[in-house]
């Protein structure tokens, strides 16, 4: 992912030097807009990440064979006590979310084209057991002699955490400049570690641990021109430019989704459960 992101960096500022260059040497004015207009074009050339659901690695994991395992999921909490990065100020805002259990539970109810883990409500269990009294009492009330289904309980628990948030680990740059038209690129570069681990409800043995690293990149691309107009006596500049900063949640929720995947793969390794077979061959 790194290696990737950091040839598509490179080969977007070659490409601006390019362009620019060439409006000078073909003797065209390099104006604010013109340079505005490829800065749009590396805003189409850079896809923005996917929010809106899980990642296909996640859903198209090779699917259960057997029954559903019923877990349940308490709390994802942040271990790190990490505040939001600022250059001049402190913030008060948290360096990564507060809610990551939402991620962890989206995650196991899609890995496997859904068909792994029986997720069960215990962060607002306190809710559902309030909301199962008023309906007893209310039917009890009416001699209404239709009962509540028991609640589900779960053999497994899956517990985990945010224990890592490491800024400014990299950072650096590279840029160049000819004839007063230069281009530059800047990056740093985070990192947010996260733990995720099985536990046995019978026994409170651990059965699988797993701890995942998430790299998080900053990038500023910034192009800027200088001439002199009037026969050399008036300086003109212009200078525009653009960073892009990868989401710190998309960061914890890509890693939550590989720690979900390395606990189901340490489990297959030690014939805890097995993936379903397609066509003869275990996928």
């Amino acid at each position: 992912h790194d290696v990737s992101t950091s040839r598509r960096l490179f080969f977007l500022m070659e490409k601006l030097i390019l362009i620019i260059l060439s409006c000078w040497l073909a003797g065209c004015d390099v104006t604010t807009n013109q340079i505005q207009q490829h800065a749009q074009l590396i805003d189409n050339l850079i896809e923005p990440p996917d929010i809106q659901r899980a990642s296909d690695k996640v859903i198209n994991y090779p699917e259960l064979d057997g029954p559903k395992i019923t877990v349940a999921v308490y709390d994802f909490k942040d271990m790190t006590g990490q505040r939001k990065p600022g250059t001049n100020l402190a913030h008060l805002s948290s360096a990564v979310t507060q809610g990551g259990e939402a991620y962890l539970i989206e995650t196991l109810k899609d890995i496997g084209n859904s068909t792994w883990f029986t997720v069960l409500e215990r962060q607002g269990i306190d809710y559902l057991i309030k909301e199962r009294q008023i309906i007893r009492q209310t039917r009890e009330a009416n001699s209404d002699k239709d009962k509540l289904q028991p609640l589900l309980f779960a053999g497994i628990l899956i517990h985990g955490s945010i224990i890592g948030y490491d800024s400014n680990l990299v950072s650096g740059g590279q840029g160049a400049r000819l004839l007063g038209i230069g281009v530059n690129t800047q990056y740093i570069r985070d990192t947010v570690t996260v733990g995720l681990r099985l536990i046995s409800v019978s026994t409170g043995e651990v059965l699988l641990t797993s701890t995942t690293t998430k790299t998080i990149l900053s990038v500023k691309t910034q192009g800027d021109v200088f001439r002199w107009t009037e026969a050399g006596t008036i300086p003109v500049e212009a200078e525009i430019g653009k960073a892009n900063n990868e989401p710190v949640n998309i960061a914890v929720r890509l890693a939550i989704e590989l720690a979900v995947c390395d606990i189901v793969q340490r489990g297959k390794d030690k014939k805890l459960w097995s993936y379903k077979k397609k066509e003869g061959i275990v996928k």
